[in-house]
This record gives structure tokens, sequence and C-alpha cells, in this order.
């Protein structure tokens, strides 16, 4: 019998079972892909050409002391910034940088659109106190140490934005109305949008503001890439748990995990039975608790997680090998490193996803940025060639008709939004993978395609998610907890969650 098991191998999973091993515990990772990552996989998709097939951008697990405290640098794992971590580029020609740098994005801004160059500055001065506070969460409970400073920015976030209902009053906003509010023009709103999307969320969703204020958040932190793609950090992460002892398997697809009064084990596709004193899910918690979970949970817990809401607004991918970097007219050295932004306003943004929800295809002109790694990573493709990670943040999942007859007509639209931009792209070309929502679900085992399992909105986040009731990890089955992207306090690559579900796991056996 293992003390744990953890299904899933995606990079909280793993988080978790090195937490766990570390501990002393005899733990063992199922996996059923044929590799470890879930959403943090890189593969050769393209003969010579490596490609992150979710995450290409890493800037919250930077946030975290989990690279440090797992020793990870020491199996591998490197990271390099991507400054600009952002660059906004219109269809004249006009480039705005965002760098980690404040002064020198509004120094951008100035030569650009010089009406939000102040208004940009000031935003992030009164939003900077705010990601502070949200910041500490990502660790669970604040240190001793860093309760001082985090008294300053509390008391520095109520002056600068209107005190406890100011603030009650702007988190409830949409993102969309915050940016209308704070910047003047949509050269500066639009690209912001852009990134406020990567939580699949409208500009016009209520509760959504936060995901324009974490635009401080990546001044303060930055963007980074893993050398290697996204798949360095799973592969570190297995390294030192296999060194902790632990184990992992992959092609091992859970079917049931079974349980009495208490959890007892899991049982595997081939019929192979696993017998454990813990199970803890690192997959969404919605099929995890109500499908493999032999019986069920019900009742309010149950029924309440099955209330628990995803958008049909998701990621599409358009993977390009192609001959060269995207020729923007007035390019600089560095403007290839962090997210090329083509949101030249909110309005196309906003209805892209209006559409999206409705099970439609967005209008012309398509909502896309793109991401060029192997700028940065040049072990990615060949000697003279690169790689494009090229995405529109409003496909829908669900496809009125479906995404066989659609896939590539929709794919080659993206890349014309990328073509008035940097003519000659297209002819940059040498062969491209689509990846749509259905591929997604499918490989993954990811309902809806949602790569956060569930929306990230106020009532869904930090000790809300995935429920109320299940923010802490534990289940109300004994020797059963949750973790993963679905889970507190919130999904994409930080491995908080995966954090939180091991200390959850080792008080219960009063660790």
């Amino acid at each position: 019998m293992r003390d744990v098991v953890v299904v899933g191998g995606g990079h909280n999973g793993l988080v978790a079972a090195c937490d766990l091993a570390r501990a002393g515990l005899d733990v063992l990772v199922l996996e059923q892909a044929g590799t470890l990552g879930g959403g943090t996989r890189t593969d050769e998709l393209v003969p010579g050409y490596r490609f992150d097939l979710h995450a290409v951008a890493h800037n919250l697990v930077q946030a975290t002391d989990l690279v440090d405290d797992l020793g990870l640098a020491e199996v591998g794992l490197e990271y390099v910034a991507m400054d600009p971590f952002s660059v906004a580029v219109g269809e004249d020609g006009a480039i705005v940088r965002f760098c980690r740098d404040v002064d020198a994005t509004v120094a951008s801004i100035a030569a650009v659109a010089p009406a939000d160059a102040d208004r940009y500055r000031a935003w992030m001065r009164d939003a900077m106190p705010l990601v502070d506070l949200f910041r500490a969460g990502l660790d669970g409970r604040p240190r001793a140490r860093q309760l001082p400073g985090l008294a300053r920015s509390a008391a520095q976030a109520l002056r600068r934005n209107g005190g406890p209902l100011g603030i009650a009053e702007l988190l409830a906003s949409p993102y969309g109305r915050v940016l209308r509010e704070r910047l003047a023009t949509d050269r500066v709103r639009g690209p912001v949008a852009a990134f406020a999307a990567h939580a699949s969320a409208s500009p016009g969703a209520p509760g959504s503001a936060l995901f324009a204020l974490w635009q401080a958040f990546y001044h303060q932190v930055g963007q980074w890439h893993p050398v290697g793609g996204s798949q360095a950090l799973t592969d570190a992460l297995a390294r030192r748990l296999a060194l902790l002892g632990g184990e992992a398997r992959t092609g091992a697809r859970v079917v049931r995990i079974a349980r009495g009064d208490r959890v007892s084990g899991v049982e595997l596709a081939d019929g192979t039975w696993v017998a454990a004193r813990c199970v803890v899910t690192a997959v969404d918690p919605r099929p995890a608790l109500l499908e493999l979970l032999d019986p069920p949970l019900d009742g309010p817990v149950g029924d309440r997680l099955r209330a628990a809401h995803r958008g049909n607004a998701v990621q599409l991918l358009v993977l390009l090998a192609v001959d060269r970097l995207p020729a923007y007219p007035g390019a600089r050295p560095g403007d290839h490193a962090g997210l090329q932004s083509f949101v030249d306003a909110l309005g196309p943004l906003g209805d892209g996803f209006a559409q999206a929800e409705a099970g439609r295809l967005p209008d012309d002109p398509v909502p896309t940025y793109l991401f060029t790694p192997s700028a940065l990573d040049p072990r990615l493709a060949p000697p003279g060639r690169h790689t494009v990670y090229l995405a529109c943040p409003c496909a829908p999942a669900r496809l009125r008709g479906g995404w066989s007859a659609a896939r590539e007509a929709f794919a080659d639209r993206m890349v014309d939004t990328v073509e008035r931009r940097a003519p000659g792209f297209r002819a940059s070309i040498v062969d491209r993978v689509v990846r749509t929502p259905e591929d997604m679900a499918a490989e993954l085992s990811w309902p809806g395609a949602h790569p956060m399992h569930l929306d990230v909105s106020l009532d869904q986040l930090g000790p809300l998610r995935p429920t109320r009731a299940l923010a802490g990890h534990r289940t109300p089955v004994a020797g059963l907890f949750v973790t993963g992207a679905g889970t507190a306090p919130v999904g994409g690559v930080s491995g908080a969650p995966g954090r939180a579900a091991a200390r959850a796991v080792l008080r219960s056996w009063g660790r």
C-alpha cells in the first residue's frame, strides 16, 4: 500500500508529490498521458521544432519561493527574462513596448499615445499595492516578516483606490470598464486587454478587473521563459521527485477512486488496483469528485461543485515553424522577447468573447497574439529557424457545426492578422499545427478545453476555489484531497495549489 497516490502528472501534481516525498511519505504519481506535464508540456510537433502545447510563459511561479525551495535549478531548470514582456504592434506599424521598468514603458507610450503616458504611470502606482496583497496569497499564509510590508500595502491600496468601498467597486467591475476609466486610448487599452484575456474572461465580465490590475504584477515580477520550453519545469520536478524517492508512471489512466468511509485506492484502465492511504487528485475537480470517485461526492458539497462554472471562450493555437521572425516595420532588437499583441481595441475583443459564448467564431479582426520562444531559446528550432505560438484567446470550445470543417480557415484568418502587421510573414511559414479546443480537450481530458478547469471569477477564486467547502484542498472523504488549476488559490503556472494540497495532507498526518 502506498502512502499517497497523486492522480495527474501536471506541474501541480508533481509539486504536491515532491513536498510529500520530501516529508518522508511513499508517493506515486499516475499520469494518463505518455508524458508528464499536463498543461506544461513541450513536444516536437514538426521535425526539429519544439512547441509549448499550452502554457508558454511563466510568471506566477516566479512570485513564489517554489523554484528555490525545491532546488529546481540544481536539477536543470533555467529561466530567461522576457523583457519587454509585451509589445503591441498596430496595423499602422506603431509599436508600444511594455517593459519591466515602468519608466521605460511610459516613455514608449509617450511616443505613440502621449495622452496615456501619465495616466498609465498613475494607474500602475495605484495598482501596485493591490497586487502586493494578491501576491501574498500565492504562498499561503504570509510569514511574520512579511506582515509589516503587507500592512503598508493595505494602507496604500485603501488610500489610492477610494477606501474599502472604492476597492469593492473596483474588484466588482469588468476590466473593460477599468481600462476605459484609467486609460484614454485603445493604443494602450488593447494590449493590456490582450493580457487580461489570458484568464478566458471578456472585457465586459463583471468582477474581472483583477485581470487588468495584474498588469502591475508583470512590472513587479516579469514574464519568464523556461529554457527548453514549459516541459523544462515538468522535467525538473520529475527529477526532483525521483531524487526524493517518489515515483511517477505515465500511461496510467485512473478510472476509479474507491472509497467507503475513507479513500482506499485507485483502479487503472488496465484493471490494476493501487491501494493507498491517501489520494490527491491533480485534475479537474468536477470529474475527479463527481465521476472518478466511487461513489461520487453528494450532498450540498457535491451540489455546489456541480454548479461551478466555466465559459465557452477558450484558446485556440496555431503552432508555426518559420524561417524567420515576424518582420514588424520599426521593430527593435528584443521586440520578439515576450508577447506580441495584435489587439487594437476593446470592442473586437469583447465581440469575440460574446460570439464564442454563442458557439460562433470571432469576426475579423481576430483577437490574436503570439510568442516567439525561439528568439530567446535557439534550441527550440533548427539553426536560423524559429517557432511561433499564435493564439486566439476567445475561440469557442463548443463550435456550432464542429471544428473539423472550420479549423484550417480560422487558422488562415489568424495568420492574416499577423501578415497585416508583418508583411511576408505568411511566406516565412515552413509548417504548421492547428490545435483546436476539441483537440486539447481530448488530449488532456480537459472538459471544455479550459486550461484553468473553471473560470477564474471572483466567486471561484482564492478561498472560494473551486467552492468554499473545498478551498482547503480537503474533501468530506477521509484521505481524499484535491489540487490542480481548478483549486485554490488560482490556476496558471504557479504550483501554489500543489503546495497547498501537500500541506493539507501533512496536517492530516500530524506533520
